[in-house]
């Protein structure tokens, strides 16, 4: 898997091609766009971004955002076609050691987002098409920080820590005077004894650990959600900050991930193809990232046929299943 942030594909095309043979690519714009829906946060690098239902739909359908359009942070195209790769050629990550380490705290995303936020895309990131990777600790919502951390010899230290406010120096936040006094200092011995994991909080965090177990789980075990690797799902923006993906499965039957980043949501009537059932068959909840196993709230009763309700900061895994729709179209009034 390699790690190239011009995102050239032709690192994972045939040699008798032109390319390399490699088996993956880092996404980073899956990994930009999700911090911006996640933090609201637009500053350097993610100032191409929006963090919107729309570029998160395209990142699961085609891989890169970015496959050869202008960009303007670096003031050039950026990405090359990808449209012909397979899902899998694609790795997607909501925290890895440079994207942590690149803030000034080296703060973990459970400690800067909403509980149900992050939920909602763990569950996009290791239900969707692409390859998934966690960065150490992050399946436990680890507590320690990923500081940036160097050990070399004394007469590099203060180059190193002039090196390291100047990386940071392209965040504007970061030039704050008071966040400039507080960074860490990368060459003290504290700042990686800081970053060391506590395995017990697999214990202590057990509704985050349950999270990711359970979505590795679902990912292995479901042939639908395998099969998206080399099988890309469609997808449609269903309210704003709202998508769902659909997985074609045929015998095996459809699943809909529905993803909702904004506010409770009801939607009726539901004009959009991708939410109806196949033909003989109904919908059924076979998971929800609101339950109260991995800290949510619950989730509701449905009417996914008429009155589709899905909780604000929420993900949805809803499966077909053969069978007569029962008679769910009532008017709210009448109740």
């Amino acid at each position: 898997m390699a790690e190239n942030e011009p995102q050239d594909t032709t690192l994972v095309r045939d040699p008798a091609d032109g390319g390399h043979g490699g088996d993956a690519l880092w996404n980073d714009d899956f990994h930009h766009t999700a911090l911006v829906a996640l933090t609201g946060k637009r500053e350097a690098y993610y100032l191409d971004y929006k963090g919107s239902a729309q570029e998160l739909i395209s990142a699961a359908k085609y891989g890169y955002l970015y496959q050869g359009q202008w960009y303007s942070w670096q003031r050039q195209r950026r990405g090359t076609p990808g449209l012909d790769l397979p899902a899998r050629a694609f790795v997607t990550y909501l925290e890895n050691h440079d994207q942590v380490a690149n803030t000034p705290f080296g703060r973990r995303l459970h400690q800067v987002t909403s509980p149900g936020l992050l939920r909602a895309l763990t569950a996009l990131t290791l239900l969707g098409p692409a390859t998934p990777m966690l960065f150490q600790g992050q399946e436990f919502a680890a507590s320690a920080p990923f500081l940036y951390f160097a050990d070399h010899k004394a007469e590099l230290r203060a180059p190193v820590s002039k090196g390291r406010k100047a990386f940071l120096s392209q965040f504007p936040s970061v030039t704050d005077p008071a966040v400039l006094a507080a960074l860490p200092s990368p060459v003290d011995p504290q700042t990686f004894e800081r970053s060391k994991l506590d395995l017990g909080e697999r214990e202590r965090h057990a509704d985050w650990y349950a999270l990711h177990r359970d979505l590795i789980h679902l990912r292995r075990r479901d042939p639908v959600i395998l099969a998206a690797a080399n099988r890309r799902p469609d997808g449609a923006v269903i309210a704003a900050g709202a998508f769902v993906l659909r997985y074609f499965g045929d015998a095996a039957g459809d699943r809909l991930l529905i993803v909702n980043l904004g506010c409770d949501l009801d939607l009726q009537p539901m004009p959009e193809p991708l939410l109806s059932p196949p033909f003989a068959c109904r919908w059924e909840v076979d998971w929800s990232s609101e339950s109260p196993r991995y800290g949510g709230g619950g989730t509701p009763p449905m009417r996914p046929h008429s009155h589709l309700h899905v909780p604000g900061a929420a993900a949805l895994l809803l499966r077909s299943v053969r069978g007569e729709i029962d008679h769910d179209g009532r008017n709210d009034d009448d109740a």
